[in-house]
């Protein structure tokens, strides 16, 4: 698919989330990814990590977004 046309999802959560919540956020980022959609969070750890991790997983694009300049806290 082009990438001019690919949905964009979101994924926002808790930098220290519960395991429950780590295990449904990499299930939420494969899942987006499963359905060729970008995934887009923050750059750094907790859900957004987790989601990455999912997507990049099941061979989707993340798109990350950091709060700095410091590459060094990309997950």
């Amino acid at each position: 698919m082009n990438n001019c046309c690919k949905t964009i999802i979101g994924v926002i959560g808790a930098s220290q989330p519960s395991p429950e919540g780590l295990v449904m956020a990499e299930a939420v980022g494969r899942e987006i990814a499963s359905q060729g959609a970008v995934l887009a969070c923050g750059g750094l750890g907790g859900v957004m990590e987790a989601a990455a991790k999912g997507a990049n997983e099941a061979g989707g694009e993340v798109l990350g977004v950091l709060p700095g300049s410091d590459k060094t806290h990309v997950n």
